[in-house]
């Protein structure tokens, strides 16, 4: 896919979950770079006062849990179109995500079912909104994914979940689209620098007076440090970097699922381990974050 249609009507690209900081952004920035219309949404339109100044650059409030606020969109992006063809998106990024960090049996329901509204739900929402203008340009469906979908790695069972959920429905939609010569892009992620990765729950974890569980004295105090303003460490691959690599897969014609960040391929090939190296590897990973209570 070029970046143009043609000398004067750039492609146009939507991408949710673009606040500043993270994945979205910086994949709003790269695709304005490379000459394409960008509508860049978040919840807030202060989330992302970085890109406000730039050309071929519109900035839409969108939340991808409420059906008004997605029709909205489909509104201002097909008022967009040149009135002399029909109105069109040539790409849908589906990025809005959330993340929770707690023992499987400790997460509200109520926690559960927000995560799934936006990480799984409000995708499968807003990708039922804009495919008649996605059919029409024949264009491409971007969902941002994660490794963390194919790994059992502790404390992360909801966010997981959501994310394998994510990555066997756009695979199924991808063969169900293809006839209508629309591309479906999975991407999943490895490690990549962002404000949800480093440091995803800054709130103590909500947990049961009962519970085996207690918050481990290393995450508490790496807790704390976040909300007084200090960050976690950054660790994973540059945000820019990632979204250059994703935007090229976009523009070069790339389907299914393609791996995009640090440590993705070392990744992919942990999973073809025996169950009991994955499982050490997990708990290496992320497995300091709580310990078990002295019942004694």
């Amino acid at each position: 896919m070029s970046p143009n249609t043609n000398n004067t009507t750039p492609k146009t690209v939507l991408i949710t979950g673009a606040s500043e900081g993270g994945i979205g952004n910086a994949l709003a920035l790269e695709f304005q770079s490379r000459g394409l219309h960008v509508f860049a949404s978040a919840r807030s339109l202060a989330k992302m006062a970085n890109l406000s100044s730039l050309p071929n650059l519109t900035l839409l409030e969108l939340d991808v849990t409420s059906p008004e606020s997605i029709a909205a969109a489909v509104g201002l992006i097909s008022s967009h179109s040149t009135t002399t063809s029909p109105p069109r998106l040539d790409i849908l990024v589906n990025n809005s995500g959330q993340s929770y960090v707690s023992p499987a049996l400790e997460i509200p329901l109520a926690t559960s079912r927000s995560l799934f509204e936006v990480n799984f739900f409000g995708l499968l929402a807003t990708t039922q909104a804009f495919v008649p203008l996605l059919v029409v340009a024949q264009g491409v469906i971007v969902n941002i994914g994660s490794l963390a979908g194919n790994l059992n790695i502790p404390y992360m069972s909801i966010y997981s979940a959501s994310k394998a959920a994510v990555e066997i429905w756009g695979e199924t939609l991808r063969v169900e689209m293809a006839p209508l010569g629309v591309r479906v892009l999975t991407v999943s992620t490895a490690m990549v620098q962002s404000k949800m990765t480093n440091g995803a729950n800054v709130a103590a974890p909500v947990l049961s007076e009962r519970s085996f569980w207690k918050e481990s004295a290393a995450e508490k105090a790496a807790r704390e440090k976040k909300a007084n303003g200090v960050e976690r460490e950054a660790t994973g691959m540059l945000p820019e970097v990632y979204a250059r690599k994703v935007v090229n897969d976009v523009l070069g014609g790339a389907n299914g699922v393609v791996l995009r960040g640090a440590m993705a391929t070392m990744t992919w090939f942990i999973r073809k381990l025996p169950q009991f190296v994955i499982d050490r590897i997990g708990h290496a990973f992320n497995g300091g974050r709580f310990e078990l209570v002295d019942k004694a």
